[in-house]
């Protein structure tokens, strides 16, 4: 009976990366000797076990074929005689196929720590085509660590695209991969990957139709919005850390998908459409509430942001109240820095400032600390109150230099 440690924390030690979790392959065990250890079987498609002390999950080393369709489709096989070249073999890439014995000792059978030095993913074997969740963890890879993917890897993930597997894969593991990519360093890279080896219009269409799609006549008619969003998409990688803010960014001019083909929009009336679609597509992967509230906020509101200097002071504080910006000022953060991933996401504006968002900030952080106990104390209450500090919101603006 011998363990390694396998996969993820392995191919991260090598880059320098912080290891989370540790997951462990033990070899030449059965489940019943498992058990006399301590350790807690949980396992149920094959034998894992939870460490007695660390709690780390410990999975006897197995191999797989395929016997049905989507990511679920396998039987396994584990017995003593498997050996630790067989159960890395079953996996994904070269990179997360490496193994350290109880000495630290590296097993590299599949040339993985080679295609970490050269910033390449790549396959291990054809069996790869057989998961349709490997399209989404490459693509994921790619937007964590920059890599490029190898052409014949690529090809398989066309292969995967056109075999119709993707559409059994479950929703929340769409959505975890998605959210995983969007944290990572290069997040475009996501959706570059995906609509290269044609999953992206399978998994996501109403990303995949903004690219042939012209922008406005006032905002660079001359690239599409894919582009644009891809741009826009790249800047809030350089502006912020946050997820939230990235898919916000990427989806936020969803409404011109459904713009008729050689027809400009004109903004007018596709901020409403694109609240529709970005509702279909958070409920179709189950992503979460917070995701769903700033990329509605961004869609609906980020041309008001755009235009926000030229409004008179009571449409600045009607804004702010419709984005909820006195009781969410954190969200209303989220919200400016995905404006201005926006505003950036054009050429020659890359580096521009954004002074709108510095104005709409500025104005909520000047309107908002109202004496509302002198309002109560003239016997206002209700709605007569909501007004009257509406009212004194307004006339600070309007006495304000911003």
């Amino acid at each position: 009976m011998k363990t390694f440690l396998v996969g993820g924390a392995v191919r991260d030690k090598f880059l320098g990366i912080p290891v989370k979790d540790r997951d462990w392959v033990v070899v030449g065990a059965t489940p019943e000797e498992m058990i006399k250890k301590g350790f807690k079987p949980v396992g149920e498609d094959f034998p894992v076990f939870i460490h007695p002390d660390t709690k780390e999950e410990y999975a006897l080393a197995r191999t797989e074929r395929k016997s049905g369709k989507g990511y679920k489709g396998f039987q396994f096989y584990t017995s003593p005689d498997v050996s630790l070249e067989d159960d890395l073999k079953r996996r994904d890439l070269t990179i997360n196929a490496m193994a350290e014995d109880e000495n630290g000792n590296l097993i590299d059978p599949y040339g993985g720590k080679d295609d970490l030095k050269n910033g390449m993913l790549r396959h291990i074997s054809t069996a790869f085509v057989e998961d349709p969740l490997r399209v989404l963890r490459v693509a994921r890879f790619a937007a964590c660590f920059g890599f490029k993917i190898d052409d014949k890897t690529m090809q398989l993930l066309n292969e995967i695209s056109q075999s119709g597997e993707l559409d059994l894969l479950v929703p929340e593991r769409v959505w975890s991969e998605m959210e995983k990519a969007l944290a990572g360093n290069y997040p475009t890279r996501f959706v570059l990957v995906l609509r290269s080896c044609q999953a992206l219009k399978k998994l996501f269409p109403e990303i995949d139709a903004l690219f042939g799609i012209p922008q406005n006549k006032k905002y660079h008619p001359e690239i599409d919005t894919g582009t644009h969003t891809i741009m826009a998409l790249n800047q809030s990688a350089q502006l912020s850390s946050d997820p939230l803010i990235r898919f916000a960014v990427l989806v936020h001019d969803l409404g011109k998908a459904i713009t008729p083909k050689n027809k400009l929009p004109d903004h007018e009336g596709h901020e409403a459409k694109g609240v529709d679609i970005i509702d279909s597509l958070c409920q179709r992967y189950r992503i979460p509430n917070k995701y769903h509230d700033l990329a509605v906020c961004v869609s609906k509101y980020h041309i008001d942001c755009h235009q926000i200097q030229e409004m008179e002071p009571k449409k600045v504080i009607e804004k702010l109240e419709e984005l909820d910006a006195f009781r969410r000022p954190e969200r209303f953060k989220q919200f400016l820095i995905a404006c201005e991933c926006d505003s950036r996401g054009r050429a020659g504006y890359e580096n521009k400032d954004f002074s709108q968002a510095k104005y709409f900030f500025n104005a909520l952080e000047i309107t908002k600390e109202i004496d509302i106990d002198t309002l109560k104390n003239k016997g206002l209450e209700g709605k007569t109150l909501g007004l009257a500090i509406k009212e004194e919101r307004i006339k600070i603006l309007k006495e304000s230099i911003i």
